[in-house]
């Protein structure tokens, strides 16, 4: 019996063409501990184990299971060719590979790349031909050490404190399709919501003069609007999409309502050679004062912290359902959007609230390097985190449901006179952020240290469980001297200058009423002795921050338990531990910066 393919959905959900082929399922698969398989043989030969491709191999939904070190796996799989896709390109697209991958295809290397949480391509124009059967083998390294952004990935063998099970090798889908050689790029959707309007900025591979770029706007009631640009003349190709006034209708989370994008490529005999459908958001994100404003209103952002770890699938969700379900889950708490904690999302997630009205900060997984931690300066970030965070900014830009970036996480290097590797690469993240992104604001890291005087934000990291202290610790912002993290009493970030100020990480409240006696379990602070002392703890923070009217926004960690880290809104494997309508009505009220 023909098992059904995991993950089958289209993995890029706002450029989409209508012929692919998901890779995902069964794939030979084999760990290499020494990482010496090329030396022996593995590109060539089958391999010894079979696993099930988009789950990692630490993963149960793999078939495999298996969570100590992996130095290098191997993976091999043999996929013929749709023969109607004869006279194009056939382009091999993995999501996610952890962390530096090589692609052989009929013994050919295909391509290389560094990062595990974005998305890399093989053009197999004469090496694989449509009608053909081609030969797929990856190898995926993750030699432990070393500088590289891992997110929550544990260090150590074990999970501990809030480090996690590793994911190693393809942990997102795998797929082909076939494109011609004057094609698409994906689309740069930029909404202007002063002027109305949509701007495109459309790559094209194989451009040629006289040939013809279009785009079209939809909605329920037909064409919204279109414009066409001749290739030849400028490199940056470019489109306005106007929206009449009586068409026009901004996305919100009270009305997440977005347009239909059809683009087209012709040649210079007028016959379409490629087309791809995507979809547009028209809202703008603006700062005034202390407020960030969401189409010109404040809007206070209840926003939950998201690690999108998974019981079975470790990052990989199991289902696309499942990614969806954990936004209504925390929509049904009351919350309006989240930080997406140290792990570049699967591109469904975005998708997904884009249509729900889900507001999420973009952030980078840059935890891994010993220079971004407590223990101080012996292993510096590398060029690596802005190469892969310029990918991710790319793949992410035109999300509506993104309103902000955060390259890096809880920084905690000492502030001296002396210039680090760490000071180049936060100002170096930044700027290559405002460089991609003029239209959303950008916090150089969250918590702890500030190093750019021109961030757009600032915040804080503040985990006190008590009501009044809590409130006494962050009093402070409306006389201009906010609450900044410090480290063994020393300063860590310049000057506070005024900006939009957010507490980004609070509560972390520990509660797990089937806690066993010994169990490694753990939260913030001292547990609450009952559920009605939770939802009295819970209420005060909150209210601390809402009724404070310099603060925009807060992001309450977390929306579930992840392993051993037991304060989750929901358990890990997403049942209530509270009453959500309740949860809800405490964050419902208006904020003070709402009024």
């Amino acid at each position: 019996m023909t098992q059904p393919i995991p993950r089958p959905e289209y993995p890029r959900p706002q450029f989409v063409r209508e012929e692919w082929l998901c890779l995902n399922g069964e794939w030979q698969f084999e760990m290499d501990p020494g990482d010496s398989g090329l030396e022996r043989g593995l590109v060539e030969r089958e391999l010894t184990a079979r696993i099930t491709v988009p789950f990692c191999p630490e993963s149960m939904l793999s078939g495999i299971g298996h969570t100590d070190w992996m130095n290098a796996v191997w993976y091999r799989r043999q996929v013929a060719i749709p023969a109607q896709w004869a006279d194009r390109h056939v382009l091999l697209h993995f999501q996610a590979v952890d962390y530096d991958a090589t692609v052989w295809v009929n013994g050919v290397e295909v391509g290389r790349h560094r990062g595990g949480f974005t998305p890399f391509t093989c053009d197999l124009k004469e090496i694989a031909r449509p009608g053909e059967t081609a030969t797929i083998v990856v190898r995926a390294r993750d030699l432990r050490g070393g500088s590289k952004p891992a997110g929550k990935q544990s260090p150590r063998f074990e999970n501990y404190g809030c480090m996690y099970t590793r994911t190693t090798g393809i942990w997102q889908t795998v797929w082909m399709e076939p494109v011609p050689a004057l094609r698409l790029g994906r689309p740069a959707i930029t909404p202007d919501v002063s002027r109305g309007l949509f701007h495109l900025q459309v790559p094209v591979t194989g451009a040629t003069p006289g040939a013809e770029l279009g785009a079209a706007l939809f909605d329920a009631q037909g064409i919204v609007a279109k414009s066409v640009c001749r290739l030849g003349l400028d490199l940056n190709l470019s489109l306005d999409l106007a929206i009449p006034e009586d068409r026009r209708r901004l996305w919100s989370p009270a009305d997440p309502f977005l347009y239909d994008l059809e683009i087209a490529l012709a040649d210079a005999d007028g016959v379409i050679v490629d087309r791809a459908t995507s979809y547009a958001g028209l809202r703008g994100i603006s700062i005034e004062g202390p407020a960030i404003k969401l189409n010109g209103r404040p809007l206070f952002q209840r926003l939950v912290l998201d690690q999108g770890y998974y019981p079975d699938g470790i990052l990989t969700a199991a289902t696309d359902e499942a990614l969806r379900r954990d936004i209504e889950l925390s929509l049904a708490a009351g919350f309006n959007g989240a930080r997406l904690h140290q792990k570049v999302f699967e591109e469904r997630f975005l998708y997904h609230a884009d249509r729900l009205g889900y507001l999420v900060w973009g952030e980078f997984a840059d935890w891994g390097c010993n220079g971004f931690g407590p223990d101080g300066d012996n292993q510096q970030p590398a060029a690596t985190y802005i190469t892969q965070w310029l990918e991710a900014l790319g793949r992410d830009y035109s999300h509506p449901s993104i309103i902000g970036w955060c390259p890096l996480n809880e920084t905690w290097q000492l502030l001296t006179d002396r210039i680090t590797a760490l000071d180049d690469v936060t100002l170096g993240l930044f700027l290559a952020t405002k460089a991609m992104d003029q239209t959303r604001p950008v916090l150089d890291a969250s918590g702890y240290s500030h190093r750019v005087p021109q961030a757009d934000v600032y915040d804080s990291h503040n985990y006190e469980q008590d009501p009044a202290s809590f409130a006494a610790m962050m009093a402070g912002l409306s006389a201009g001297r906010p609450y900044v993290n410090m480290r063994s009493g020393q300063p860590i970030s310049i000057a506070y200058r005024g900006q939009p100020y957010f507490c980004s990480e609070f509560g972390g409240t520990w509660w797990n009423p089937d806690a066993r006696q010994g169990e490694d379990s753990w939260g913030y602070g001292n547990r609450p002795q009952s559920l009605e002392e939770f939802y009295a703890r819970f209420e005060a923070l909150c209210n601390t921050l809402l009724d404070n009217p310099r603060m925009f926004g807060y992001c309450y960690t977390q929306l579930t338990d992840v392993f051993q880290e037991q304060n989750g809104i929901y358990r890990f494997d997403r049942r209530s531990k509270f009453d959500g309508s309740r949860l809800a009505a405490i964050q419902g009220r208006q904020a003070a910066i709402e009024r």
